[in-house]
């Protein structure tokens, strides 16, 4: 075939936007007569190339065929095209199809190897100069496509004006469109190996349309102005496996609805002007937000993300998000994000067979489709998608300074059998269960953090009893900060929601979780799936009437913030909601017009306090010096006692009674004599009780008992909760 004829097949292509080279096509080019010049203008009327430096005319380009035009460049100079409109409009600019290579080597070959951390600052859509012009560099992964363009408003969304060049060694496509700006509209149209051409959005887009809109959206270079150095530098203390962690975890878009008719959510300004202030006064140290990376699907509450690089814009944008961390940061508060490594769905704009193949996901449903969820499962033994994750990670921690990220789903993640019957799930190379490419993720994952981003930590969402989630990678472990503990929740939530005459026979539910509570670092979940599916509020699982509900519930808090183990509690619960949560409806604030609301909520923030002031509460949390039954095993009476110990302050004793019957100097020891201080009764009178207590003082003037060097005979409130600290020894 000669040149021409394979000049005529290249235009064919491009007509046809099948063409896969565009740069042999298209731009400066030179044949036999010298130096000329194509560019595919489809709907001009003429084509002018102008002298970059001197706005001369160099000469017209001649139209050759439908859209495409061509002529010879009499000039070394720089040019531009100045294009003529049918409406009348001209239109100077440069040629895309001029410019040199977009992406560096090495970059290239760090992003194959899973190691590019900073994907987003590279790949993706890059405000940026190149070669002297400003404009935007636009980049993706698609290895098996046959053809990439990038469309938008800017060109139409016409996937024949801005075919991209394919760098072969890595599958990433490029190109440089010059004159773009921060706030265009984008999105590649891929013609897939498998013959289809879908428009996607961005997987490393930083910012995108307000959904249902579905379109990338380019952003300006991250450039926050923080004030918040004094947090970043002392954070690492407040993560510690000794320091008080209260976690309000919260879905930002029904924390508060301000419209009567509820489908307005707050944004993140107004989010911060009205949540920092209400958790931090509420005494917790962490906000901790629902998945808030891009979603399609409001009703997934986050949980299926597209975009793993932009907050979403319902709430504003990238920089609004950063304003609002800062913000909780100045507070005293910090912010953990919900996030999804597990799975994406299938959105047809989304990561789905991106080019035709199944790139992102594995190809065998066994091991690529979620059962529960509908969703495809991220092929984590591909170094470009570990490494397109992990960068994720980084991104969220280092870019907008976040404290924490909460992993969601891990059990889903490292059992290749998991919710799967036999014959559904494929073994991995040893025969075994285990997901070995997702064990692997996850070390090289908290590996990666704990270099790059000190101070912040990660917890794991994990139900079973995989050794060492929360143990050093360096010891064989999974290497999170924490993991929460399902089994305390489900545990001890089945023992409360029974009727108090039948806990008898279920005492060993709350004693339990003593057995295994320094197996792992630990945080105690009441969180969203609590409140949801038919499961409803935290109050309504609590048996016998309004009063004994009340009791209940506040009971159950008392025994949740002296336990060991750091604490995080679902938006809605401190109201004592009456209904389940709903993500469409605001949590219903006028409750705390009702006493007992209020008082719950009251409890809740007096709780916070002492968690926080006493040592004993959270000093020892993972060493068992720090607890100590005081009495497990009086089933009949549905009594427990135990005391907390820390490195500095007094030692802290709490006594429940589960039963509606009042105990009146119900006897246990106490490990120092004189008088021991009521500091907190879930019974007052101020948090809706009956007020049965003890006069707000103990005085361990007894003899030993169970184990202690004194005792004290103690009024243990019905349904209720009493906190002792020591305040000194007698005379």
């Amino acid at each position: 075939m000669t040149l021409t004829n394979n000049l005529h097949a290249a235009a064919a292509a491009l007509l046809e936007g099948r063409l896969d080279d565009p740069f042999a096509l298209l731009g400066p080019h030179r044949d036999d007569t010298g130096p000329l010049v194509r560019t595919f203008q489809p709907g001009a009327q003429s084509v002018t190339l102008v002298s970059r430096t001197t706005g001369d005319d160099i000469g017209p380009l001649e139209q050759t065929g439908d859209g495409l035009f061509e002529g010879s460049k009499q000039t070394d100079d720089a040019y531009l095209l100045r294009i003529r409109w049918p409406d009348g409009a001209v239109q100077d600019t440069e040629d895309p199809y001029s410019f040199g290579m977009v992406l560096d080597d090495f970059d290239l070959h760090l992003f194959t190897e899973g190691r590019h951390l900073e994907l987003a600052r590279v790949f993706g859509a890059q405000p940026r100069e190149f070669e002297g012009v400003s404009g935007v560099a636009f980049s993706v992964w698609a290895p098996n496509a046959r053809r990439v363009s990038v469309v938008g408003e800017f060109n139409g969304w016409d996937g024949r004006r801005h075919p991209m060049r394919l760098r072969h060694a890595s599958g990433m496509w490029e190109i440089f469109v010059p004159r773009l700006t921060p706030g265009a509209t984008y999105k590649f149209e891929i013609a897939g190996a498998d013959g289809t051409i879908v428009q996607k959005a961005d997987p490393l887009a930083r910012q995108t349309e307000k959904p249902p809109a579905t379109a990338s959206v380019v952003a300006a270079a991250p450039d926050y102005r923080w004030t918040d150095h004094g947090w970043m530098e002392e954070r690492a203390s407040a993560h510690a496996p000794d320091a008080p962690i209260s976690i309000y975890e919260v879905h930002a878009g029904s924390w508060m609805r301000p419209d009567a008719e509820g489908d307005h959510a707050l944004d993140w300004a107004e989010l911060g002007e009205k949540l920092i202030p209400y958790a931090a006064d509420m005494g917790f140290t962490h906000i901790e937000l629902l998945p808030i990376m891009e979603y399609p699907f409001g009703g997934s509450w986050g949980y299926q993300p597209l975009s793993q690089f932009a907050p979403s814009a319902r709430f504003g944008g990238p920089e609004d998000f950063a304003g609002f961390v800062n913000a909780c940061h100045r507070a005293g508060l910090g912010v953990i994000l919900d996030w999804v490594p597990a799975h994406f769905p299938t959105d047809a704009h989304g990561m789905a067979r991106f080019d035709g193949t199944h790139l992102y996901e594995h190809s065998d449903p066994r091991e690529g489709f979620h059962q529960d969820w509908n969703t495809l499962i991220y092929n984590l033994g591909r170094n470009e998608v570990s490494g397109y994750l992990i960068a994720s990670a980084i991104w969220w921690l280092e870019t907008f300074h976040i404290d924490g990220l909460r992993v969601d789903a891990v059990a889903s993640m490292l059992y290749r059998d998991y919710s799967r019957k036999a014959g559904e799930w494929v073994p991995n190379v040893h025969g075994g269960r285990e997901n070995l490419e997702s064990v692997a993720f996850l070390k090289r994952m908290n590996t990666v953090i704990a270099e790059r981003c000190p101070g912040a930590m990660t917890i794991a969402e994990e139900s079973t009893a995989w050794p060492g989630v929360s143990a050093p990678v360096s010891a064989g472990g999974l290497g999170f900060d924490y993991k929460w503990n399902m089994g305390w929740m489900h545990d001890t939530l089945h023992y409360i929601e029974r009727d108090p005459i039948h806990r008898r026979w279920h005492h060993g539910d709350l004693t339990f979780p003593m057995v295994y509570a320094y197996s792992e670092k630990y945080v105690l979940p009441i969180s969203h799936d609590e409140v949801v599916h038919g499961k409803g509020s935290l109050l309504a699982k609590m048996p016998g009437d309004r009063w004994r509900q009340f009791a209940n519930l506040r009971a159950y808090f008392t025994l949740m913030w002296t336990h060991p183990g750091k604490k995080l509690l679902f938006m809605g619960c401190e109201l004592g909601m009456d209904k389940e949560w709903n993500h469409d409806e605001g949590l219903p604030w006028h409750l705390l017009d009702v006493p007992e609301h209020a008082a719950t909520q009251m409890l809740l923030r007096d709780l916070n306090r002492l968690y926080r002031s006493n040592d004993a509460l959270h000093a020892l949390d993972t060493d068992p010096a720090g607890f100590e039954w005081l009495v497990s095993d009086d089933a009949q009476n549905s009594v427990f006692a135990f005391v907390r110990r820390g490195r500095n302050g007094p030692p802290v004793v709490v006594a429940l009674n589960l039963t509606p019957e009042p105990l009146s100097g119900y006897r246990f020891g106490l490990p120092c004599g004189g008088a021991w201080r009521e500091a907190l009764n879930s019974d007052a009178a101020t948090y809706g009780g009956s007020n049965f207590g003890n006069g707000g003082t103990v005085h361990a003037d007894g003899p030993a008992l169970h184990h202690q060097s004194h005792s004290a005979g103690v009024n243990l409130p019905p349904l209720g909760a009493i906190i002792l600290i020591h305040e000194g020894t007698s005379e």
